[in-house]
């Protein structure tokens, strides 16, 4: 019956026109249809490389084709990314010992790393801080321990000293600054405050399976990882020099060796496979400018099927990212169907395997496809759509002059814009727009705001249901919120794409100095 489904739609994708026409009205029940078809326990909660991801590239190919879009690949709607992914480990070859006492993997450690060679580590702990050395932050935690031969336990971050843009990029080192030292393994100890935002499930079930872009796999050397869970910190911290609560401060903190002897073993073996990106452009219309492109992007997977909670086994991800690419999806629609065809080209990216590390969107970044250069990303990810929101939060827009174009456009619709509510999580860096970031490309990152009731609702929906099961639709939707956002999008998308002069970084941002160093800047009004 699907099949027969699927070609009655293709049968229907004759391309139209872009006739002049009054502005098309997006509808909640518009939205809606996308959320519920696209977060439907027929779909297996999206996973990259599984049969129900396939049915929503399929979904999603097939309205691009319906609404007249061109396939931005050649002839096709589809960019195929390459993957390799690393079985979760079993508990039974993988696990850690800590003091006589097994923790196993998918239970009460996440084991990461290792090259599928199986590994069985023994040895003493040294705790090393946050695992950082920077000399501009006065940070150097292996000063004074020798840890070569040996497992190193580090705090995950850095100290809330360390600004979070800063932080971000020096965590991102600490792989390779422990094997450069000498150390066997790394041991992974998350804040208290963290387990409190989190439960130790949703950790687990987000990262014990990792994927790569085929070719970027570990290297042989690479450490064996593993995330402890509250359990394995306390058993790490047993008849140590200073409490597990002593060192989880936010603040910097001096290593120690820690008494308790580890064991580790691990194995893990890989398979190769495709997932694809789908994209869809609307060509620009001014000569002058339709080589210049705007990418409307979002994440069409979700985590799949994982550990039961109250009998659901069933991520539908129905707020991530269901919500964000039903958006975009009606942005499309406003586009094709509201009259004259905007400057710039415009194209509409659902990308896979984000929540295996932004890789659909690394592909799409490092190996672009279609007539022109993306000039500007904007990113729609896990809007939460449960309230009458009154202000976003674009991640971003503090660096470029996307930022004043932003605030303008959602004031059409009486929405302001409100600067990050949480810079210490530094969530410019933790989605796809990122993969674009590093090419250089100014980006922002749209979210539902935290006024009007927003700022507690965010963080019960991170507490309750962020990665689990409960994440479908019986979660209380605000369908007139979700056809706001798209409005407010499709009005973003549209001033970049008639704006007559493309998005360019401050001079001052970071990002900017670091990725386009020789762009042209823009110089920050006052």
């Amino acid at each position: 019956m699907r099949r027969l489904l699927f070609s009655a739609l293709l049968l229907a994708t004759a391309p139209i026109a872009y006739a002049q026409q009054a502005p098309v009205t997006i509808t909640p029940q518009a939205v809606r249809g996308h959320v519920e078809f696209l977060a439907d326990d027929l779909l297996q909660g999206r996973e990259a490389g599984t049969p129900g991801y396939d049915i929503a590239a399929r979904y999603v190919a097939t309205r691009f084709a319906m609404l007249g879009l061109e396939p931005a690949n050649g002839d096709s709607w589809y960019q195929q990314v390459p993957l390799e992914a690393t079985q979760a480990p079993d508990r039974n070859v993988s696990y850690v010992t800590i003091g006589g006492r097994r923790f196993a993997a998918g239970e009460d450690v996440v084991m990461l790393g290792g090259d599928g060679t199986p590994a069985a580590i023994k040895g003493d702990v040294v705790f090393v801080g946050h695992g950082l050395e920077s000399a501009e932050h006065g940070l150097d935690d292996y000063a004074g321990l020798d840890v070569r031969g040996k497992v190193v336990a580090m705090l995950a971050g850095a100290p809330k000293s360390v600004p979070g843009e800063a932080a971000a990029q020096l965590s991102e080192g600490k792989t390779a600054l422990a094997r450069a030292k000498g150390a066997t393994a790394i041991l992974t100890i998350y804040g208290r405050e963290l387990f409190k935002q989190y439960s130790w499930d949703t950790i687990a079930h987000s990262t014990g399976a990792q994927t790569a872009l085929a070719g970027n796999a570990a290297p042989a050397d690479e450490p064996v990882r593993a995330i402890l869970s509250p359990k394995a910190i306390d058993a790490l911290f047993a008849r140590a020099p200073r409490s597990y609560a002593q060192v989880d401060t936010g603040a910097a903190v001096r290593g120690f060796a820690l008494a308790q002897p580890v064991a580790i073993a691990h194995a893990n073996t890989s398979r190769r496979f495709e997932s694809p990106n789908v994209i869809g452009v609307i060509p620009g219309s001014d000569p002058a400018l339709k080589n210049e492109v705007v990418l409307l992007m979002a994440h069409l997977d979700h985590v799949g099927v994982g550990r039961a909670v109250k009998g659901d086994a069933i991520y539908n991800g129905a707020m991530d990212n269901a919500a964000g690419t039903a958006a975009m999806l009606e942005v499309a629609r406003a586009f094709a169907e509201g009259g004259a065809r905007p400057k710039r080209t415009v194209m509409f990216a659902a990308v896979t395997a984000e929540e295996k590390g932004l890789l659909g969107s690394e592909w799409l970044a490092k190996h672009p496809i279609g007539a022109g250069k993306v000039v500007a990303v904007v990113n729609l990810d896990m809007p939460l759509l449960t309230y009458d929101f009154t202000d976003v939060v674009a991640f971003g827009a503090e660096h470029s002059t996307m930022g004043p174009l932003v605030a303008a456009a959602a004031a059409k619709d009486g929405v302001t814009l409100s600067p990050d509510p949480m810079p210490e999580e530094n969530l410019f860096m933790r989605s796809d727009h990122y993969s674009f970031v590093q090419q250089g490309v100014p980006s922002v990152f749209l979210v539902t705001g935290h006024a009007n009731g927003g700022g507690k609702a965010f963080r019960d929906f991170l507490a309750t249901h962020y990665h689990k099961p409960s994440d479908d639709l019986s979660l209380p939707f605000n369908w007139n919120a979700a056809a706001k956002f798209a409005r407010v999008n499709h009005a973003i998308a549209a001033s970049l794409a008639d704006a007559a002069q493309a998005p360019r970084w401050y001079a001052d941002s970071v990002y900017g100095r670091k990725f386009a160093p020789d762009a042209p800047k823009a110089t920050r009004a006052d």
